[in-house]
């Protein structure tokens, strides 16, 4: 059945302007109120302290995996513990890394200390180091972000000295960009130019606060004097630029979230002089520099360059050529010369079917590896061209890492009896690959997880057929949860139009005597937008906080998102926005169905766009939900595109500035859906003040609201850590711990008053 128009709300007290003055001082003492509220209930409750210190434990346990990167022959790492909450960059050998002892960690760069020198509490944003000429591995461009916002801040660094160079005087100065949501980067094979997107002036920043200018600094040029290469049109997300492994440079804008135009720029080609920066800002359309080559694909196409070819991704069929249709979520390569001398001679390299699609791929310096969903579980596949220019047939192999995870997990003895089982008795394993080095040559990171088994990172390494030669196992992740007995399976529910919705199930099963299910506390997680997946990964702090306690934790894998390509996200865009919700709802009936939870033992939580999704769930269906955790939100639809990067997202959810499509956002405006004289569920509503991306206004006017309707509201806005909500293992700790706290406390309290 079709979920109802929302009817008309009688008239609701207003909520105060001043909650949108992210740092205003009465909105900060609001904020120090309900924060205080939230802690007096939480902080000193039985069990809390104990499950915040073993979450901040494990969080910052000293036998975690050390996950490096290489450059220029050497391993680079990022690394938090106690003693160094903000965190420290270091760097080691191979050949230390590889040691069966403690590994011999030169540290390059200490945040905490930087920080205190600074007076800033700085939050790691990477590095990128130099990979060629004569200073390749001795200097890096570092980004550090004040607090975890998006807005950062870029420096050189001399990896030699361990300290950053200078900003004077011009002749040995060293790059730096200012505070923006822009961007830095090596821009030539020497390290004596960069391209720079930042804030310059009036006129210079998207809707969305993204750069519209992208220039070509050369070593001692101040910001202003340099070269433009790109300016993207004043309506446009913004423009990006980089410089690919081989050595390309490349120009886009971004009309929205999910179209670019693409510019190949030769070296040497003609660009615009610094005069012609501030006209071409105050103009209104995009301008590229004159020596640019359009790289001529649908504008909703994602092109990635790989030695020299182009591999283009789509999201929409394509026909390039009469008669000759590529079906949308293909993986295509074509030869980079070719197709910007006007070929379309196009290779297939990936066809979508009903239950499989492209998650992502890898290059190495010969071979092309793909991560393949396959019903929302990961495959790898190792494609090798004939010959450099990709044209003919490409050698396939698959890559089965089941053996580093310790083979099956507990899904392959499930009951096959059950009717809502998916493929039933396959191992539900995550497996990934990403390149070493691509200029290096075709070594592997592998590394394999699953719900209740910690990850295993390996070595591996291609040969020339694409063939997985020796795999050697670096590290293996401690268990940091006690999962005797705990069941995984992969089920569909259906969905209000018939569609098979898939979720994953992770949890002890409660038996009565006969063998029925017993109803659990469970916890109900999803995203449902942007075209991202949610798949398999290890749960050290779910696992703790909720699977020890004998809850059940269940994924789902719903539309919008990106688990069968671009078709499934596209069924959930803007006026179909309601499928996203009645999935969700269809996994949440289906749990109750099965026995596995009760609506009043069953809470939902999601953040950002999942935040908006339990929004929804909380306004909608209230009556299926015990629960609601909702983090960094989307809940104001009605004025979103106005708050921060919000206008970036207009491709998803639609303009409610256009009355016509404000009728269908309306019905997915929690804040809107709000009704005097309803008893909602209770809610945790979590923010931060930091967070510059989705306006912390969103939580704030909703926690407000439902506070004046006499609702149980728990809000919590940390000061720090934008939108990721928190800057430090610490504060990560408190965050996790209260939300599963608030969670179990809200579910049992129901139960035991139900009952």
């Amino acid at each position: 059945m079709t979920t109802a128009p929302v009817p008309p709300s009688p008239a609701l007290e207003p909520v105060p302007d001043w909650l949108d003055d992210i740092e205003g001082e009465r909105a900060l003492s609001w904020v120090a109120q309900r924060n205080a509220a939230t802690r007096a209930a939480f902080d000193d409750a039985p069990g809390f302290a104990e499950l915040r210190t073993d979450i901040e434990t494990i969080l910052d346990a000293p036998d975690r995996i050390p996950r490096v990167g290489q450059a220029v022959g050497a391993l680079y790492n990022f690394w938090t513990d106690a003693a160094h909450p903000r965190g420290l960059w270091r760097r080691t050998t191979w050949e230390s890394y590889r040691a069966d002892g403690p590994t011999d960690w030169e540290v390059l760069l200490d945040l905490d200390a930087l920080g205190a020198a600074e007076d800033t509490a700085w939050v790691w944003h990477g590095a990128s180091v130099l990979r060629t000429g004569p200073l390749a591995g001795r200097r890096a461009l570092v980004t550090l972000s004040d607090g975890g916002s998006d807005t950062d801040v870029t420096r050189e660094f001399d990896l030699d000295a361990h300290r950053f160079l200078p900003t004077t005087p011009a002749a040995a100065a060293g790059f730096h960009r200012e505070a923006s949501k822009g961007f830095l980067t090596w821009g030539d094979e020497t390290g004596e130019a960069a391209l720079l997107a930042t804030d310059f002036g009036v006129g210079s920043l998207s809707p969305a606060g993204y750069p519209r200018q992208v220039r070509r600094l050369h070593r001692g040029q101040a910001p202003d004097a340099g070269e433009v290469l790109l300016t993207a049109a004043a309506d446009d997300d913004g423009a990006w630029a980089y410089r690919d492994f081989w050595g390309h440079t490349w120009l886009l804008t971004r009309p929205d979230f999910y179209t670019e135009e693409l510019w190949l720029l030769p070296d040497g080609a003609p660009t615009h002089p610094a005069a012609d920066a501030g006209r071409q800002l105050a103009g209104t359309q995009a301008v590229v520099a004159p020596g640019a080559l359009h790289v001529d694909v649908p504008a909703s196409a994602a092109v990635t360059p790989a030695w020299d070819l182009l591999l283009i991704e789509l999201r929409e069929d394509w026909e390039p050529a009469a008669g000759c249709t590529y079906r949308a979520g293909s993986l295509l390569a074509a030869p980079l010369d070719a197709f910007l001398g006007g070929s379309r001679e196009l290779t297939v390299l990936f066809t979508p079917t009903l239950a499989s699609s492209l998650s992502g791929f890898t290059i190495t310096a010969h071979h092309l590896v793909l991560e393949l969903l396959e019903d929302c579980v990961t495959a790898l596949e190792v494609l090798t061209p004939a010959g450099p220019d990709g044209v003919g047939p490409w050698s396939r192999h698959h890559l089965d890492l089941g053996a580093l995870a310790g083979g099956d997990l507990p899904a392959a003895s499930a009951s096959a009896a059950d009717p809502t089982l998916l493929r039933p008795g396959r191992a539900l394993l995550n497996v990934s690959a990403s390149a070493v080095d691509p200029l290096a040559g075709d070594g592997l990171w592998l590394t394999s997880s699953s719900f209740t088994r910690p990850t295993t990172l390996a070595l591996g390494e291609l040969n020339a057929d694409g063939e997985l030669g020796g795999v050697e196992v670096l590290r293996t992740a401690p268990e940091r949860f006690d999962a005797s007995g705990v069941v995984v399976t992969q089920h569909v529910a259906v969905s209000e139009d018939g569609t098979r919705v898939p979720y994953f199930q992770i949890g002890r099963p409660r038996l009565d005597d006969a063998g029925r299910p017993l109803p659990s506390p469970t916890l109900l997680h999803g995203y449902g937008g942007f075209e991202v997946s949610l798949g398999i990964s290890y749960l050290p702090i779910t696992g703790r906080a909720w699977l020890e306690r004998g809850g059940t934790y269940v994924v789902a894998n719903i539309r919008g998102g990106g688990e069968y390509g671009p078709a499934w996200h596209r069924a959930g865009l803007k006026r179909n926005r309601h499928r996203v919700f009645e999935d969700f709802a269809a996994v949440a009936r289906a749990l109750v169905e099965r026995g596995v939870t009760a609506p009043e033992q069953l809470a939902v939580h999601g953040g950002s766009n999942g935040g908006l999704l339990v929004g929804v769930m909380l306004t909608r269906y209230p009556q299926l939900v015990g629960a609601v955790v909702c983090e960094v939100p989307l809940l104001d639809m009605r004025r979103y595109n106005r708050l921060l990067a919000g206008a970036s997202w207009e491709a998803e959810y639609g303009d409610p500035d256009d009355p016509a499509q404000w009728e269908y956002i309306r019905e997915f405006s929690p804040f809107h859906l709000l009704e005097a004289g309803r008893t909602y569920p209770p809610v945790l509503l979590v923010t931060s003040t930091r967070d510059d991306r989705v306006h912390p206004a969103h939580a704030r006017t909703m926690a407000y609201r439902m506070l004046a309707l006499g609702q149980d509201v728990t809000y919590f806005e940390n000061s720090e850590g934008g939108h990721g909500r928190a800057s430090t293992s610490a504060q990560r700790a408190y965050m996790y711990a209260l939300e599963h706290e608030f969670a179990w406390r809200a579910l049992t309290y129901s139960r035991s008053t139900s009952s």
